[in-house]
């Protein structure tokens, strides 16, 4: 047997020369698979220059060095890249989404935290943004809730102090301004725990927005993060 079962690590054969070279090349893939991080699974092309180390799981129709290994998991060792098949219910840090993602088999399905045989899958997630405060009564950030996810509810920190001629902030949606939160405050470190008295269904993408009270905004930062529950039918 060339490479163990699971991770497809290389074997030691017997009376082999240079074993180091086996050994450490056994370490290397290790390294990577095990707590999983993976770069991307939306990127199809390789990096111009990659991390020794770095992961990416390669999505279809990839091209260049990655051509035919949709589905993988390339790696980048010793100046060239290495191919390894995930097996189904493999989990990985997604890192330009910020979340883990579970493969199915078929594809890596970020936020996911159960998937059924078919494909289902019931996942949490966080959408983060810091939002720039500016001149007006009201500012809409960044972080869109998406069509059809449960909010579980909406939190956010004071990054950079608050200021103008306000008293206090709210956090919401357009419909309901302090649904998150009101009377919150404007210095560094203050902070909403916007937890929804019932989960809300959102049907339509909706952006966090953030009011002023008793006057309006001028400056400040606040990172605002949305808690979402999120569901996928089955292939």
């Amino acid at each position: 047997m060339p490479d163990t079962t699971n991770l497809g690590l290389p074997l030691v054969q017997p009376a082999q020369s240079q074993k180091h070279i086996t050994v450490n090349e056994a370490l290397a893939r290790l390294d990577a698979l095990v707590l999983l991080r993976l770069q991307s699974t939306d990127v199809s092309q390789p990096p111009a220059a990659p991390v020794d180390g770095a992961a990416w799981g390669v999505p279809a129709a990839a091209s260049g060095a990655w051509a035919g290994q949709s589905g993988r998991i390339a790696i980048f060792l010793n100046g060239g890249w290495e191919f390894v098949a995930p097996r189904r219910g493999w989990r990985a840090h997604v890192a330009d989404r910020s979340c883990e993602a579970v493969w199915d088999g078929l594809a890596w399905l970020p936020g996911a935290n159960a998937v059924s045989a078919g494909g289902a899958m019931t996942g949490f997630e966080i959408l983060e943004a810091d939002v720039p405060i500016t001149a007006g009564t009201s500012v809409t950030s960044t972080v869109v809730i998406p069509a059809n996810a449960v909010v579980i509810g909406v939190t956010a920190r004071v990054v950079a102090t608050i200021v103008g001629t306000l008293q206090a902030w709210r956090l919401g949606v357009a419909e309901d301004l302090a649904r998150y939160g009101s009377g919150l405050g404007l210095g560094a470190g203050s902070f909403a725990l916007g937890v929804g008295g019932t989960p809300t269904t959102i049907y339509t993408s909706t952006p966090v927005v953030l009011s002023a009270t008793g006057g309006s905004f001028a400056a400040g930062t606040v990172r605002v993060a949305a808690h979402l529950l999120r569901i996928g039918p089955p292939r």
